[in-house]
């Protein structure tokens, strides 16, 4: 059923949402930028795909504008070229090895163990982290898979237990 604005008749929790006790079953996770919009690509899902891409690759550009300043101090400063082929060699080591993670990272939950074994040198490389954002965005929202994944299997779960008990347990006879 629904009211004349069209939306469902269920019972409402706190700000108008759908209250907890009235649904069954697992709910989405929702994800940064997208909250839950990403399970059925409602609700100006692709213009918040493509607004999530361009900002993360403007991001990227005007990190890449910081680092250029930070590589001008070096020149500037004199520091010799060894110093200055060891940040620049140190930028893109690390940004590529932040945009694999990323990447990886869309597709399964990163071991937390690692992850903060690795967080400075992802700070590091922030330009690769802000790149693979970006082309992850253009081709879904990022995370969408593992969170699909993840969401359909905990589903099947939730059926299973449903469907699992059959009959009446009361009339179910006893071995003596």
């Amino acid at each position: 059923m629904s009211d004349d604005n069209g939306t469902p008749d269920t019972p409402a929790g706190p700000q108008g949402s759908p209250d907890p006790a009235s649904l069954t079953g697992p709910r989405p996770e929702p994800l940064r930028f997208f909250g839950t919009t990403w399970l059925h690509h409602d609700n100006g899902y692709a213009a918040r795909r493509v607004g999530v891409a361009a900002g993360s690759l403007a991001a990227a550009a005007a990190s890449c504008l910081v680092l250029r300043f930070a590589y001008d101090g070096l020149r500037i400063a004199d520091v010799g070229g060894f110093v200055t082929f060891l940040m620049v060699a140190m930028s893109a080591i690390c940004s590529a090895l932040a945009f694999r993670h990323t990447w990886d990272g869309f597709t399964r939950r990163p071991d937390p163990e690692r992850q903060a074994s690795l967080r400075p040198l992802l700070t590091i490389g922030f330009v690769g982290s802000l790149l693979a954002y970006s082309v992850r965005s253009l081709i879904e929202a990022p995370g969408e898979k593992l969170h699909r994944e993840e969401y359909e299997t905990a589903r099947e779960r939730h059926e299973k237990r449903l469907t699992r008990r059959s009959g009446n347990p009361s009339r179910k006879r006893r071995r003596s």
